[in-house]
């Protein structure tokens, strides 16, 4: 019998601790969000993009429920945990505490990239290579794509110890390789300037390519190896009157028939003067109108380090972020995972690259920022791309003038609180909205307030409803809500409290069997306080904010036989 192979997977300290996130209510600070004055774009202007401030752990929670699977593309450039100190965040955690958190992170956004969806992460060598195992154990290794090499740096560094660090890398991820393909390049001028016709063909533009083909490899060289015969192996009697023989170990691209009928069609060329040797014309109308990626990407093609800050100086000239990224890398990764109308996330948004590029090249998107840049550099750079002032980057290349808009959310405080004696109770700061919206999520409800129903805040099916209240609800009021339900419809009711067959309170045993069929009742907030951990603001990679893992980890355990 054959014995079943052991999965081989990513541990560390404190792997099985997993954050109870609570869900969060997003709230839009109006006076922050951002529209063009006029639509610009025939009507394809793009309004409803979000912009969001708070800890993007969070906040991937609180898209949870309304963008699972609708995610086309996400690109995240996380803290490559160096051990260096920057301006915006601390890049120095505990090894075990960052694979910890990128866990949680990738983990999230696995679920909400669509069926055709993908990630790609910018990373260095620090964390890379682990980053890799821990996202083959979620998104399983065959979904693996590529590790696309960036040239971020051109010179070599003269206080380098060991090598000059000139390249990161872009894990590539599918949520399903199997049916995911990347779009195409655009084919450059330098491609088609390939093209000539000196022969005045009218088929065009064509350039000339080889022959032959090689007879070591493929199902046509193994049957030469095993029968030394191969039908493309033959005289060529050329037009000019000469013959040719292929080169040793080398074979006609064609058989002998097909040949002399690409001789006569005019698509094997000879020369200008008719007496060389044969080649095959591949026409610029026959080939692809584009160009598949390859896995390199030099600064020449979309840019480095020093490219992307002096895009940043543009809209900040005295806080340059540390680390941002060119417009041109993110428009080659947008090209080939995104069509126009796709939507687009990037929950490290760092200097704001990825909305900006997104927004000039027509794609829906979702940012999300904890630091204070995401108003000192995302909100300003955004604004200048709306209003269409901002002229770098690859606005000339994609033809960007301006338009659309963004909305501006914050993520609400944490719903319940522990009052003046220690009992936790309802956070003040929350309206009722506000309350209706965040038990929805705690209870798996798709928040959606009826305009003529009062008793419906949501909806978990088109007759399942649920109704948030702070008031006290009496069985006068209990029996007209649940006639107005009906018998077709059920109603979860979360209340401050109920009395139901002349008991008050929680509605033990006595109180659900005085209960009208189509209704239920929760308290809150003691309905919700073991869902999740509450008053938990920050779950940021920065080192400042967490509590270090216990004990000192031990680099020869971090891989493990699961």
């Amino acid at each position: 019998m054959q014995q079943q192979k052991q999965k081989l997977e990513l541990t560390w300290i404190g792997k099985e601790k997993r954050p109870r996130l609570e869900p969060r209510v997003l709230v839009e600070d109006a006076a922050k969000s951002h529209h063009a004055a006029v639509r610009r774009r025939d009507g394809k202007d793009i309004f409803d993009n979000m912009l969001i401030h708070g800890d993007n752990l969070l906040a991937l929670k609180a898209l949870e429920q309304q963008f699972t699977g609708k995610i086309r593309c996400v690109y995240i450039d996380p803290p490559y945990n160096t051990g260096n100190a920057f301006e915006h965040y601390d890049d120095g955690l505990e090894h075990s505490i960052w694979l910890g958190l990128m866990r949680e992170r990738i983990a999230m956004l696995y679920n909400l990239l669509d069926k055709n969806g993908s990630l790609w992460i910018n990373i260095d060598d620090d964390e890379g290579h682990y980053l890799k195992v821990l996202c083959d154990e979620i998104f399983g290794r065959e979904n693996f794509v590529c590790s696309v090499i960036w040239e971020k740096k051109y010179s070599p560094q003269g206080n380098a110890q060991w090598f000059t660090d000139c390249h990161d890398f872009i894990l590539v991820y599918a949520k399903s390789k199997e049916t995911w393909r990347p779009n195409l390049l655009p084919r450059s001028e330098s491609m088609d300037a390939k093209y000539k016709n000196p022969d005045n063909d009218p088929k065009g533009l064509w350039r000339s390519d080889n022959a032959t083909i090689s007879l070591s490899g493929g199902q046509r060289g193994a049957q030469y190896a095993r029968t030394g015969v191969c039908e493309n192996i033959y005289e060529l009697h050329a037009p000019n009157g000469k013959t040719y023989l292929p080169p040793k170990g080398r074979c006609w691209y064609y058989p002998e028939a097909k040949m002399m009928q690409a001789i006569a069609d005019g698509k094997v060329f000879f020369g200008k003067d008719g007496t060389g040797a044969p080649q095959l014309k591949r026409y610029l109308s026959e080939v692809k109108q584009g160009t598949s990626a390859m896995s390199i990407w030099g600064r020449d093609e979309v840019g480095d380090n020093q490219d992307a800050k002096r895009e940043v100086r543009v809209f900040n000239q005295e806080h340059v972020f540390a680390t941002p990224k060119p417009e041109r890398l993110i428009q080659r990764i947008l090209t080939l995972a995104s069509n126009p109308g796709d939507l687009v996330l990037d929950s490290f948004l760092g200097s704001g690259t990825t909305a900006a590029v997104a927004h000039k090249m027509g794609r829906r998107w979702i940012g999300v920022e904890l630091g204070d840049h995401c108003y000192t550099h995302c909100k300003v750079r955004l604004d200048k791309v709306i209003d269409g002032t901002d002229a770098g980057g690859v606005t000339k290349a994609v033809g960007w003038t301006g338009g659309g808009g963004y909305r501006f959310f914050e993520l609400a405080p944490t719903l319940i609180t522990k009052d003046q004696w220690g009992q936790e109770v309802i956070n003040t700061k929350y309206n009722p909205a506000m309350l209706a919206e965040a038990v929805c999520k705690l209870e798996g409800y798709i928040y959606a307030p009826s305009d003529t129903e009062y008793f419906i805040h949501g909806h978990s099916t088109e007759r399942s409803f649920i109704y948030v209240t702070t008031n006290f609800i009496r069985k006068a009021e209990l029996s007209d809500i649940s006639e107005q339900v009906g018998a077709k419809r059920s109603l979860l009711i979360c209340c401050k409290g109920f009395e139901v067959g002349g008991c008050g309170g929680g509605g033990g045993a006595l109180g659900d069997r005085a209960l009208p069929g189509n209704v239920r009742l929760k308290k809150i907030p003691e309905a919700v306080l073991k869902k999740c951990e509450w008053g938990h603001d920050d779950y940021s990679l920065n080192v400042a904010n967490l509590p270090m893992a216990q004990g000192t980890l031990v680099q020869d355990d971090l891989f493990g036989e699961g």
